[in-house]
């Protein structure tokens, strides 16, 4: 089968041939229908991920599915069945093997680039703003990188939670993809970030995918007793904390990892999982892809992400 793989930390990836795995007691394998693409995925090229697997490894973090077989002690799902699961590598393949324990059926009416792209995007921003920064209604969000893949789920479950959305994105077209998810007021991120959110009254909550001098304009628009959550860096830029701004203020900085849960509570996961899968069914949630390829176009799929010219999630179909 086809997969596209890294063989080396120094050299690109590149798509090769590779036996068709087996599943082991406890797994599936699944014929992969669409494979969702995620920043995590451009820094294990490099080796620079903090879960980066030996390589040669397959890359592709999650992925919707029909199961073909499944291994020992595997009762469900059936095979035949549509899941979608996140397995850290190994997604952009025709074939590839994952833990059973891990998958979730497929909503009816879900597209399979809509499921391969829901579960790290969606389930970052749910856990994040529900378990980490205990987001109330009536508060205000303030999200950066409002139109990237984690960036708008956080839009659309800030405001489903009952908050005042502020979305920061880059150019025009970004921030309407913003208020069309349902920001309340977008900010273009060329402009005076902390001014404009001052001007709106302030941030209660703040999400980070972007960091440097986004997080630092977001500090100083933070309000008393706020809660910062630093889910990455996309900018490049680990910026620096001003510790006397954060006790002044009383502010709280909230580190947070979803794929850190699958090693030290999976039920977290699981159970946030099925809360969304519940809302999508329910109409709630509209999951954006900005972009479907094809696997022998992965590389492409990939430079969509490094150059920020996507908004929503990039898929690709093996």
């Amino acid at each position: 089968m086809r997969a596209y793989q890294v063989s080396d930390y120094t050299a690109d990836p590149h798509l090769t041939e590779v036996d068709t795995p087996t599943p082991k007691p406890g797994d599936v394998l699944l014929q992969i229908e669409a494979c969702g693409l995620n920043f995590a995925d451009l820094l294990m090229a490099k080796g620079t991920y903090q879960d980066t697997p030996p390589p040669p490894f397959t890359l592709g973090m999650e992925v919707c599915g029909t199961v073909l077989a499944t291994g020992e002690g595997v009762t469900t799902p059936a095979i035949g069945t549509r899941v979608a699961v996140f397995g850290g590598q190994g997604g952009l393949a025709e074939q590839g093997v994952f833990p059973a324990a891990l998958c979730r059926a497929v909503p009816e009416g879900m597209t399979a680039p809509q499921a391969a792209g829901f579960q790290v995007a969606y389930g970052t921003s749910h856990l994040a703003l529900t378990r980490r920064a205990h987001l109330q209604h009536g508060e205000t969000l303030l999200v950066l990188g409002a139109a990237g893949g984690v960036g708008l789920t956080a839009v659309e479950i800030g405001k489903a939670m009952g908050a005042t959305v502020i979305a920061v994105a880059r150019g025009a077209e970004k921030c309407a993809i913003a208020r069309a998810a349902g920001a309340d007021h977008t900010i273009d991120a060329a402009e005076d970030i902390t001014a404009r959110v001052k001007d709106l009254g302030g941030a209660d909550v703040v999400y980070d995918p972007v960091g440097g001098d986004a997080f630092k304009a977001a500090v100083k628009a933070t309000n008393r007793e706020g809660r910062i959550l630093v889910i990455g860096f996309a900018s490049g830029d680990l910026p620096d904390i001003r510790a006397n701004h954060i006790l002044v203020k009383n502010i709280s900085i909230i580190g947070f990892y979803w794929g850190g849960y699958l090693k030290f509570n999976p039920t977290a996961l699981t159970d946030s999982m099925g809360e969304l899968l519940d809302w999508y069914a329910q109409g709630r949630l509209r999951p954006h892809v900005s972009h479907v390829l094809p696997l022998d176009a992965a590389s492409d799929a990939l430079e969509l992400l490094r150059s920020r010219k996507s908004t929503g999630k990039v898929v690709v179909t093996p």
